[in-house]
C-alpha cells in the first residue's frame, strides 16, 4: 500500500563534478559510520557517505583505529573522508594523503562538539576564529584537485551563531559544499534544530547546502529541504539501527509515496547481515564489542523489550553465540 502526497522531486545536486544521485547523505558519526554501516545505507539508499573523522596528525596514521577509519575497500559509490585538526599544513598533507588512499571528496570538521576534540581547538572551535578557518580551507583546497566539503554547526554558542560568516568564508575559498548542523557547540545535541539559521545560510551563498539535524522521517525530510532551501539533507542519529531511512525518505520526498515499515523478520535478517560484515571488517573480538551498540538501536526501533535477553547478548563473546541469542529473538 501506498499514499501518494502529489509532490514534485526536488532537484539533485552536484559536488564538485560530481552529482549525487539522490539528496540523502549519511553523517561522519564517531565509532559508527565505518565501512560496514556506509555500505549498508547506500545499499538502502543514501546518496553519499561520510567517513568517521580521521585526525590529520600524521603520526596516528599507522594505528590500527585509523586505518579502519580510514578503510573504503571495494566501497562502491563517491568516498568521502572527513578530517579533523587545526594546523592548516598538517591538514593538507592529510587531505593529500587520503586522497592518494582514494578519496573522491575530502570533508573538513568544524562541526564535532566532542569536549576532547575542542579541548584542542579543533572541530567547532574552530568557529571562533574565522581566521583560521579561512587558512585551513585556503591550506586543504590549493593541496588536492577533488572536491573539498566542510561540516560546521551554527556557532560556538547562542550568542555567537556566525554560520553565514563562515559559509562565506568557505565560498570564496572554493568550497564545494557546506553542511550546517543547527545547532550551535553549547547545544550539543539538545533542544531543536535551527532550520532558520540554514535558510540563512542558504539565502547567503551560492554553493551547495545540506541541512543537518533532527532529520527522523520522511515528512521531517521533505518539510527540511522546503523550509531551508537546502539542496540535501544529512541523517546521522536516526539512521542508526534505521538504515531503511534513507529508502522510505527518497521514496517520499521524490515518488512522494509512503512506504510501509519493515517487517520484524527483516530488521532481523538486515541485522545479522550487518553483524557478519562486523565481524568480517573488526575480527570477532572487536567485532563482538562493537556490534552490541548496533544491535541495540535495532531493537530499539522495533520495540523489543526483552531485557534479560539483551543482557545475555551484550555479554555474549563470540560471534556464534551473538548470532544464536539474536536468531532467538525470533521467537520472543
Amino acid at each position: 500500500m501506498y499514499i501518494s502526497t502529489g509532490e514534485q522531486r526536488f532537484d539533485l545536486m552536484k559536488i564538485g563534478s560530481y552529482q549525487l544521485p539522490n539528496q540523502l547523505i549519511l553523517a561522519p558519526m564517531a565509532g559508527i559510520t565505518d565501512r560496514p554501516f556506509r555500505t549498508l545505507c547506500k545499499d538502502f539508499g543514501a546518496g553519499l557517505t561520510v567517513s568517521e573523522m580521521i585526525a590529520a596528525n600524521p603520526g596516528l596514521r599507522d594505528h590500527k583505529s585509523t586505518r579502519l577509519k580510514a578503510d573504503h575497500d571495494g566501497e562502491k559509490g563517491l568516498c568521502s573522508v572527513q578530517i579533523v585538526g587545526t594546523d592548516p599544513k598538517i591538514m593538507a598533507d592529510a587531505a593529500r594523503y587520503n586522497t592518494g588512499r582514494g578519496a573522491n571528496i575530502i570533508d573538513i570538521n568544524m562541526g564535532c562538539p566532542a569536549k576532547k576534540v575542542c579541548a584542542v581547538a579543533a572541530g567547532s572551535a574552530l568557529l571562533k576564529d574565522p581566521d583560521l578557518v579561512k587558512r585551513i580551507l585556503d591550506a586543504v583546497i590549493y593541496a588536492v584537485d577533488v572536491p573539498v566539503t566542510l561540516k560546521i554547526r551554527t556557532g560556538w554558542d547562542t550568542r555567537s551563531r556566525n554560520a553565514t560568516e563562515i559559509a562565506k568564508i568557505a565560498e570564496n575559498a572554493g568550497v564545494a559544499a557546506i553542511t550546517v548542523h543547527g545547532r550551535t557547540r553549547a547545544c550539543r545535541f539538545e533542544g531543536q534544530a535551527e532550520y532558520d539559521t540554514i535558510k540563512q545560510v542558504k539565502l547567503a551563498v551560492n554553493i551547495p547546502v545540506i541541512a543537518n539535524g533532527d532529520i527522523d522521517s520522511p515528512e521531517k525530510a521533505r518539510f527540511v529541504l522546503q523550509e531551508t532551501g537546502a539542496d540535501a539533507v544529512m541523517i546521522g542519529r536516526p539512521a542508526q539501527g534505521n538504515p531503511w531511512l534513507f529508502e522510505q525518505i527518497d521514496t517520499f520526498v521524490n515518488q512522494g509515496i509512503t512506504t510501509q515499515k519493515p517487517s520484524v523478520l527483516a530488521v532481523f535478517d538486515v541485522l545479522i547481515g550487518h553483524l557478519e560484515q562486523l565481524y568480517g571488517f573488526y575480527g570477532d573480538v572487536m567485532g563482538v564489542k562493537i556490534a552490541r551498540k548496533h544491535i541495540g538501536w535495532y531493537f530499539n526501533n522495533i520495540d523489543f523489550e526483552n531485557s534479560e535477553l539483551r543482557k545475555k547478548i551484550n555479554q555474549a563473546v563470540l560471534p556464534t553465540e551473538q548470532i544464536a541469542l539474536i536468531r532467538s529473538a525470533y521467537l520472543h
